[in-house]
């Protein structure tokens, strides 16, 4: 697993390359030709709610993320939106949805592959007759390169962090150490964080969604070249 719980505000600065309205232009595309009368939308794993920020012009939204920072920024960006502290892999709702996601490879945080079939159930529980369910997938097995690292560098008004990740691998779990330094007018601050993400196959995503009672098609390019699995029940 992993956890931003450290510095949860630096995850919108980190990732402020990423065009939420260009994926949410997507994801509203994509629901319309596959569930065109949808009204309601659960995003899991939801974040800081960059993605709800965008959609609940469209649906009527709600949001469910594990990480208690991030979640309270999203309660921050998003005050009307109902926003729920929960496991992917067993809450309940007990409610249906005309759309269910769960972006940006947050899948991969079932962990291993019996949490991969208990979120699978999970996500096909809330989803509503004649709805359909979007999972950005994490890198495949056969693609994760161990020893690579990578960085990644923003700054803002009186910040700017710089976080080098260094991937490894433990059998079937991806590991990534992230060493954060952040520059304010008070100084230099180091921190690291480790994060633990499940490698799963095309076959093995398949099988978990059929076992969870739905019909999973893959789209190879997704909305940001990473695949997105779009399944109905």
């Amino acid at each position: 697993m992993g956890t931003y719980a450290q510095r949860p505000e630096l995850y919108d600065v980190v990732y402020s390359f990423k065009d939420y309205a260009a994926e949410c232009e997507r994801i509203e595309a994509i629901v319309a030709e596959h569930a065109p009368g949808a009204r309601t939308l659960l995003d899991v794993a939801c974040g800081t709610g960059k993605h709800l920020e965008q959609l609940r012009r469209r649906f009527t939204c709600e949001g469910v993320d594990l990480d208690s920072g991030l979640l309270e920024l999203a309660r921050a960006r998003l005050p009307d939106v109902p926003l729920h502290e929960a496991d992917m892999r067993d809450f309940d709702l007990g409610r249906r949805f005309d759309v269910v996601v769960c972006l940006f490879s947050a899948i991969g945080y079932a962990g291993d592959e019996a949490g991969l079939d208990a979120t699978a159930h999970t996500l096909a529980r809330h989803l509503a007759d004649g709805g359909v369910l979007l999972v950005e997938p994490w890198i495949e097995p056969d693609d994760w390169l161990p020893g690579r690292p990578h960085v990644l560098a923003a700054d803002t008004d009186g910040l700017a962090v710089a976080r080098v990740t260094l991937s490894g691998r433990e059998g079937r779990t991806s590991t990534m150490e992230m060493q954060y330094l952040v520059g304010t007018p008070d100084g230099i601050e180091h921190f690291t964080e480790e994060h633990r993400v499940g490698l799963f196959t095309r076959d093995e995503m398949r099988a978990a969604f059929g076992r969870a009672g739905l019909h999973a098609d893959y789209d190879a390019d997704g909305l940001i070249g990473r695949g997105l699995w779009i399944a109905r029940p």
